[in-house]
């Protein structure tokens, strides 16, 4: 961001493709609460991203409404950060297109989550899916945005916006004319993972329905999921180092804390020596308090798409107003009619 004199921004987004989960919550949502306090933040249900992959249409469009509603349960403010759907901004496109005319087939080819998501077969992947982090790189640069809260699965695109930031300026040496935006990955619960499995992050797609906590679980439903959590035999340790190698306790632990607010010491030094009878109960009552007001609000909410559709429509013309200035200020740099 060397020299970079704008408007410090944030940036950031969901796909509408699952339910809203605690791993969604920890690792994304809550931070967005905390950051609309500290930058002006621009935070979107990334409709475009997906299509790269297969959606059925009703579905889709249900699922941008939960994204904005757990956005709103979760905390933020309309009337403090923009909530809008990514389609509805065209800026967004627009710049993508140019910055597929800046960014290189190489850069692209290293991109390790094209590889893992379009699996054996890529000659069937969309184009969509292999420019995915073009449009990223759009998305985040379009409202120059000086920083973006992301999980180290992202931090990769992350890079290449920052690359496709920087060969623009050279190119068409306009000097710090976006910035190279920084990641914020600090921070309790930046990576919840499974209750199956330790190894795995948290995810909707998981195919075990314990594997997953998601915001709308009733307070049964979240208790029984952290009874069934995967555990050792072992009983905690008094100290953070003792969870190395037991992947399922370290992450039982970070939930906890996580939602708590203390460290893993601190959360060691309650419970350490104690087994997971003790442990879990505690755990499953700590996530009842802190999200089961959550997943009512989020029933409360989409119970009322016209207030959502006024929500998002909202916010993506305060978006639009700063997104169309940025595009029209880059097609004449870049030798468009304007």
């Amino acid at each position: 961001m060397t020299g970079y004199q704008g408007p410090q921004r944030v940036l950031s987004g969901i796909q509408p493709s699952g339910g809203m989960h605690l791993g969604n919550y920890l690792g994304a949502i809550r931070k967005f609460v905390e950051l609309q306090h500290k930058y002006d933040c621009f935070y979107c249900v990334v409709d475009m991203h997906a299509i790269t992959v297969w959606q059925d249409p009703a579905k889709l469009r249900e699922q941008t409404f939960h994204i904005a509603a757990s956005y709103l349960a979760a905390g933020v403010d309309p009337k403090i950060a923009a909530i809008f759907h990514q389609s509805a901004v065209r800026a967004h496109a627009e710049l993508a297109w140019i910055f597929n005319c800046v960014a290189r087939l190489g850069w692209l080819d290293r991109m390790t989550q094209f590889k893992d998501k379009a699996g054996k077969d890529k000659q069937r992947a969309s184009v969509g899916l292999y420019t995915y982090p073009v449009l990223q790189a759009a998305d985040i640069l379009v409202y120059k945005a000086t920083h973006v809260p992301v999980g180290e699965d992202q931090k990769q695109h992350l890079e290449l916006s920052r690359d496709i930031a920087g060969k623009f300026n050279h190119d068409f040496k306009a000097d710090d004319f976006f910035p190279l935006p920084e990641p914020l990955i600090k921070g309790p619960g930046a990576r919840i993972m499974s209750l199956r499995d330790g190894s795995s992050k948290m995810s909707k797609s998981d195919g075990s329905e314990n594997a997953c906590i998601f915001l709308k679980d009733d307070a049964d439903t979240m208790t029984r999921k952290i009874k069934k959590a995967k555990t050792d035999p072992e009983p905690l340790p008094s100290e953070p180092k003792g969870l190395e190698g037991r992947p399922e306790a370290e992450n039982l632990v970070g939930i906890y804390g996580a939602l708590s607010g203390k460290s893993d010491a601190e959360v060691l030094a309650e419970y350490g020596g104690q087994g997971f009878g003790v442990f879990k109960p505690a755990l499953a009552e700590l996530v009842v308090e802190k999200i089961a007001p959550i997943g009512a609000e989020l029933n409360r909410l989409e119970a009322d798409p016209a207030y959502l559709k006024s929500v998002l429509d909202a916010g993506a013309e305060r978006a639009s107003v700063i997104a169309d200035k940025v595009v029209r200020e880059v097609k004449e740099i870049v030798g468009f009619v304007v």
